[in-house]
């Protein structure tokens, strides 16, 4: 790495916070598994998450393990990062069996694991979440927090993967893949022997997972072990040298390195070809459903939005992480009242300040963070579904009409086909696909007039996506407006029958997709960063 822009990339350097390790020659350390697991199982109250699994991890190997959600994954890596127990089987970490019964003894073992659902605290510092709970003291006996030392370090570690933001900046005030990339940092910060991804790059931008790739390539080069995990399957066959399939809490298949394809990987996930992900079934009208005529998202009052979505039509707004499209969705709705324009709906001006605003005027949204922001987690199913029209649907006088709460919720679940064991169940321990489907499901019984969506398919497996994406199509050919907001290039191919590209807040062109290609779309993308660069 010549280019001096590369520097922050280097693991190589004498002040690298990844300690260096002898160069790996695989040669030397065949018999020898950095991890391996035998018969592993694992149950939850009505769930056999885990059913003897055997599988192992090879020193400096990066091996992904995918599946459709529900399949296990997420399990046995928390297993392995001493966050559950075993029911029955054996650890064994460089050859010698081990116990891991918390996360400080997987630690103390040198295994760290990246979660899909951020673990950050966002009421600390980035340098207060990287060493959270290890934390260098200047006094023993007080033991007064080494605050300059901690920030020096975090400095060091955060360049590695590129991150760059103050370390003493608050982590809520960062973005969701900023903070994805904090979480990377903690895992990297204790030298680990084996690091586990679980969908890392699900909040990250192209170039951040690319920046990912490579700090775990130069890993993989020094012995340190990578378990990773994702739904994106193109990122799988760039980065894997191996793939464990696991489907219905057992090992489906495994995948040697010239093995790997999409295909291959889908037919041991679901025991099946899905031959058509895409398939469009509906005709978009020319009668316009909603127009946005110089609308003003805040903070962007240099970059007024005129848009519109017509009856039946799948809208897909593309562009890279920061580009504006959540923040557009989001003033649409009334998260955040807009600061000036007008929306139409079916040709009438509508004022929206607050999501109720948008909601009476037939207008939802499909948020990207379905747990934060999409479900109340803790409560059962059927009150997620009843809950927009509880007041004017499902109430009388100060009473719950508890019977139809359950007919609603009853109707969604067949309609949508939500896997679960009751209607009573909590919304938590469904999976994420079937998460999605009820979040999608509470708006769906309100008869909406236009449907906002912002990353409908993040952190879902390839057989919801085709469940989801089913759905939009359904929910099109009924004359539902639908606007999305995606990161998934194929996906934004896929499923629009135009392409709105945004940059920096502000709309760069549009595309059809049946006469572009994901080089059409990054060429916007990047087209008012560019002009910016050749500005300077």
């Amino acid at each position: 790495m010549n280019d001096s822009s590369e520097k922050g990339w280097s693991l190589e350097g004498k002040n690298s916070v990844i300690q260096n390790k002898a160069s790996f020659n695989s040669t030397n350390d065949v018999e020898q598994y950095a991890l391996e697991v035998k018969r592993i199982s694992k149950s939850f109250p009505g769930v056999k998450a885990l059913q003897e699994v055997d599988m192992y991890l090879k020193k400096g190997e990066v091996l992904a393990v995918v599946g459709e959600n529900g399949a296990g994954k997420s399990t046995l890596m928390k297993i392995l990062a001493g966050i559950y127990q075993e029911d029955s089987g054996e650890i064994f970490v460089e050859g010698e069996q081990v116990l891991i019964e918390n996360v400080q003894q997987a630690s103390a073992l040198g295994v760290a694991l990246v979660h899909q659902e951020l673990n950050v605290c966002d009421n600390l510092s980035v340098a207060g979440n990287v060493f959270l709970g290890r934390e260098p003291v200047r006094n023993k006996i007080f033991k007064i927090i080494d605050r300059e030392k901690i920030n020096k370090e975090t400095e060091l570690i955060i360049s590695e993967i590129g991150l760059k933001v103050d370390v003493t900046a608050l982590v809520k005030d960062l973005s969701l893949g900023a903070q994805q990339l904090v979480e990377i940092s903690k895992a990297l910060s204790i030298d680990a022997k084996i690091v586990m991804f679980d969908e890392p790059t699900s909040s990250l931008s192209g170039a951040e997972t690319k920046r990912l790739f490579k700090v775990i390539k130069e890993l993989s080069k020094r012995g340190v072990s990578c378990i990773y995990i994702s739904h994106r399957l193109g990122e799988v066959k760039d980065i894997a040298d191996r793939v464990v399939v696991l489907r219905d809490g057992k090992v489906s298949g495994t995948l040697e390195k010239e093995e790997i394809d999409r295909d291959s990987m889908i037919r041991l996930m679901v025991g099946r070809d899905i031959e058509k992900m895409y398939e469009k079934d509906h005709f978009s009208t020319e009668d316009v459903r909603m127009e946005l005529k110089n609308f003003v998202v805040p903070n962007q009052a240099h970059n007024p939005i005129n848009l519109t979505v017509n009856k039946g039509e799948i809208v897909v707004l593309s562009g890279l992480v920061g580009a504006g499209r959540t923040e557009l969705l989001e003033s649409i709705f009334g998260i955040n009242a807009p600061w000036g324009g007008q929306i139409l709906m079916d040709g009438n001006e509508v004022n929206i300040e607050k999501p109720i605003d948008a909601v009476r005027n037939g207008i939802v949204l499909v948020p990207e963070d379905r747990k934060l922001n999409g479900l109340f987690v803790s409560m059962e199913v059927d009150n997620n579904i009843a809950i927009p029209g509880l007041s004017e649907h499902f109430s009388q006088k100060g009473f719950v009409k508890k019977k139809g709460i359950k007919e609603i919720a009853q109707k969604m679940v067949r309609v949508l086909d939500i896997r679960l064991s009751s209607i009573n169940q909590i919304a938590e321990s469904l999976s994420g696909g079937n998460q999605q489907k009820v979040v999608i499901a509470k708006w769906l019984s309100m008869n909406p007039k236009m449907i906002l969506l912002d990353e409908p398919t993040r952190g879902i497996d390839v057989g919801a996506k085709a469940e989801i994406y089913k759905l939009l199509e359904e929910m099109a050919s009924s004359g539902v407006a639908i606007l999305v907001a995606s990161s998934e290039m194929q996906e934004v191919l896929g499923i629009a029958d135009r392409i709105i590209v945004m940059c920096e807040g502000r709309i760069t062109g549009e595309l059809d997709p049946l006469n572009s290609t994901e080089e059409d779309i990054m060429k916007l993308a990047t087209e008012y960063e560019n002009k910016t660069e050749s500005v300077v």
